[in-house]
């Protein structure tokens, strides 16, 4: 039997590695989803949104995680050219050896562009 940490961690390295279609073997169907974006709860939509997201990272070190059972919580550094240092968070429940929720949190706005100074 694979542990939950196990199966997160292919998740993970699945999709910051470019390959978002073997992340997603690791959802149910029927996962539920949590981002900023109100738009994405469904498997499809989170699809759509990894696929979106995946092509401007160029990083994400991990920071740490944790785990309790079914759930495991990682928090880790999604870089692209406009941020190196917003941290992100997730946090799964995982049954039956399948992602069932994932809820993700970070700063959107760490992401904007810089303004051009006058």
């Amino acid at each position: 039997m694979t542990s939950a940490l196990d199966i997160v961690q292919s998740y993970h390295a699945s999709w910051t590695s470019g390959d978002v279609d073997h992340a997603l073997t690791h959802l149910s169907d029927d996962v539920r989803c949590f981002a900023p974006d109100p738009e994405v709860r469904t498997k499809e939509e989170w699809r759509k949104y990894l696929n979106a997201f995946v092509p401007m990272l160029t990083a994400a070190p991990e920071l740490t995680r944790m785990t309790d059972s079914d759930r495991v919580a990682l928090w880790y550094y999604p870089q692209t050219e406009t941020s190196k240092t917003v941290l992100a968070s997730e946090l799964f429940v995982v049954e039956d050896g399948a992602i069932v929720e994932i809820r993700l949190a970070f700063d959107r706005l760490g992401y904007a562009p810089v303004a051009d100074a006058p």
